[in-house]
C-alpha cells in the first residue's frame, strides 16, 4: 500500500486551504456589512440576476435548497432582499433585492480589491488560476452526477 501524500501535495487540500484563507481575508469587510461570506453568495447571485427562485440560487450556487433558505430568511430580516411566492406558481418562492441589497453591491466591490493588494501574483495569472479551477470544477461536476 502506498503512503498518503502530505496535505500540501494534495489539490484537494490546496484549495480549500485557499478558499479559508480568501474568506478570512473577505470577512473584515462583510463583516462591516453586517453579512456572511455564505449570505454574500446569495446577495451576489441575485446581483447576477434579480428575481431568481430559492432552486435557481441554490443552483448557481451549487448548493441545496435546504442551504439557501435559512440564508435568504437572515438576508430578508435584515432588509437586504424580500421573499414572496410565485404568481405563476405558488410553489416557487421569489427572491428580489431590495434598496439595502443592491447598495451593499457598492460596498463588495472592494472585496477582490483587497483581495489583490495581498498577493503577488498578477491579475493576469490570478484570471488564468480561476480558469483552471472552473474547468476542473466542472469536469468533477461531469463526472459526479
Amino acid at each position: 500500500m502506498a503512503a498518503a501524500l502530505p496535505l500540501d501535495q494534495q489539490l484537494c487540500f490546496s484549495l480549500y486551504a485557499a478558499s479559508m484563507a480568501i474568506s478570512r481575508a473577505y470577512k473584515p469587510m462583510l463583516d462591516a456589512m453586517g453579512i456572511t461570506y455564505p449570505q454574500y453568495l446569495v446577495l451576489h447571485a441575485l446581483w447576477e440576476e434579480d428575481g431568481r427562485t430559492i432552486g435557481q440560487i441554490a443552483d448557481r450556487l451549487s448548493l441545496e435548497s435546504s442551504t439557501i433558505t435559512p440564508l435568504v430568511k437572515r438576508l430578508e430580516a435584515a432588509g437586504h432582499l424580500t421573499r414572496a411566492r410565485s404568481s405563476v406558481d405558488e410553489r416557487r418562492v421569489e427572491v428580489r433585492l431590495t434598496d439595502s441589497g443592491r447598495g451593499l453591491r457598492e460596498q463588495c466591490g472592494c472585496l477582490a480589491e483587497t483581495l489583490m493588494e495581498r498577493l503577488s501574483i498578477t491579475s493576469a495569472e490570478l484570471d488564468q488560476l480561476n480558469l483552471q479551477v472552473q474547468n476542473l470544477w466542472q469536469e468533477l461536476r461531469a463526472t459526479t452526477v
